[in-house]
């Protein structure tokens, strides 16, 4: 089953980053992530599956919600925690490294402007 997820996962995250290709983030982001990466990567590392789906899907959720508005350190408490599962993922299917890899990269480089003008475009 948890190899299924991570299959699922993949698969999701290619569609996702199909559409978009890696951009830079600012070195202000860049070190809130960082920050958020070190204060969190301990407890990450250590999420049971059960534990990180219900941290994609709230994330999911909230960023669909057009009645809420991620601030910068929220969005991207979200998405440095996902992008540091995929290292967990890559010590628990040593075969997938690569994938998971790729998955961290992208996840870290979700950006919160573009973000912020997806939400500005679901008010329209």
């Amino acid at each position: 089953m948890r190899f299924s997820f991570f299959i699922l996962f993949s698969v999701f995250f290619s569609l996702v980053s199909s559409a978009q290709e890696t951009k830079k983030i600012s070195l202000h982001d860049q070190l809130i992530q960082d920050s958020i990466y070190k204060s969190t990567k301990k407890k990450v590392l250590n999420y049971s599956m059960k534990e990180f789906d219900a941290l994609f899907f709230e994330y999911f959720n909230r960023k669909n919600d057009p009645n809420i508005v991620l601030s910068k350190t929220e969005f991207y408490n979200y998405t440095v925690q996902i992008a540091t599962f995929s290292d967990r993922l890559a010590k628990l299917y040593p075969d997938q490294k690569e994938t998971a890899a790729k998955n961290k990269e992208k996840w870290l480089s979700e950006n919160y402007e573009d973000y912020r003008q997806y939400k500005v475009s679901q008010k329209k």
